[in-house]
């Protein structure tokens, strides 16, 4: 099997639906994963796996999974999510989205195949990511009087501890959890972490006012993105009253804020106090 081409995606987009060739078959442990030229499922990151895989069916066959791939021009094997041996978007490769399916049926998908999203699931991991970049900007504001010297802000001005400490983050039906690490290197940096954990109440209250107040706002919510290939590097964008803001990312959105309907943030502390964790929660209207 030769694969001549990176596949093209149309969730940024928003999109669902689709209708396009099958390109190849390869084994995914004792699964099948489906490539076709262009799809609008959005597979799992393997370099920063924050939302999950879309799931919906191919050729009417439920597809369990999705996974991102990356073979090299002239090569034959498929290397799947941890086992790809290059950098995201290294040249000289094509990246793929491989469509995990449970087992090949007698007829398996050839030709052209309809593609369709599971909109359910896809409409709540939409709204937990685009609720987790307006809670980061959140709790940037929120703890902006801890820093004692200057780093890089966000697009609103704020001393950016999302993107300074953050460790993990993983994209939930309605809602997302993320991790802070609060070690030295961070304290090196400016940050305070001197009685916060007696302050947390009232840093989650102050970010769940300023997200509640966003979604209010009902802000336009959009992804821009240079091209169509898997790897090209889109951009979340949010028109708040404050001012534009743009953050890297590779997800699926929603179109306005105030269809997050009521949100909660919940902040908790490590024992130790080296960890810091935001829960933000949705409750759809």
């Amino acid at each position: 099997m030769k694969i001549e081409t990176s596949t093209l995606v149309t969730y940024p987009a928003g999109e669902t639906r689709g209708r396009s060739s099958v390109v190849g078959i390869v084994p995914v442990g004792d699964r099948y994963g489906v490539i076709v030229a262009e799809t609008p499922f959005h597979p799992l990151d393997h370099t920063w796996p924050d939302q999950p895989a879309d799931t919906g069916t191919i050729g009417g066959i439920p597809v369990t999974d999705c996974v991102t791939g990356a073979v090299e021009e002239g090569g034959q094997t498929v290397h799947l999510g941890a086992g790809i041996p290059v950098r995201r978007g290294a040249p000289g490769w094509h990246w793929l989205v491989v469509h995990v399916i449970d087992a090949l049926p007698e007829g398996p998908p050839e030709g052209l195949v309809e593609l369709a999203v599971d909109t359910g699931r896809r409409q709540a991991l939409s709204a937990g990511h685009t609720a987790c970049h307006l809670a980061a900007l959140a709790l940037n504001a929120a703890l902006a009087d801890r820093w004692r010297k200057e780093v890089p802000a966000d697009g609103l001005g704020s001393p950016d501890f999302d993107q300074t400490a953050i460790t993990s983050s993983r994209i939930e039906p309605y809602g997302s959890r993320d991790v802070y690490r609060l070690g030295k290197s961070l304290r090196r940096k400016g940050f305070s972490a001197e009685g916060l954990a007696e302050e947390l109440p009232e840093i989650a209250r102050r970010a769940g006012d300023r997200l509640e107040e966003w979604i209010s706002a009902d802000a336009p919510v959009r992804v821009e993105s240079p091209g169509a290939e898997l790897t090209a590097r889109r951009t979340w964008h949010c028109e708040l009253p404050e001012n534009e803001v743009a953050i890297a990312c590779g997800g699926t959105h929603l179109s306005r804020t105030r269809e997050l309907g009521a949100a909660t943030v919940a902040l908790e502390l490590s024992a130790d106090g080296s960890e810091l964790t935001m829960l933000t929660s949705l409750s759809p209207s």
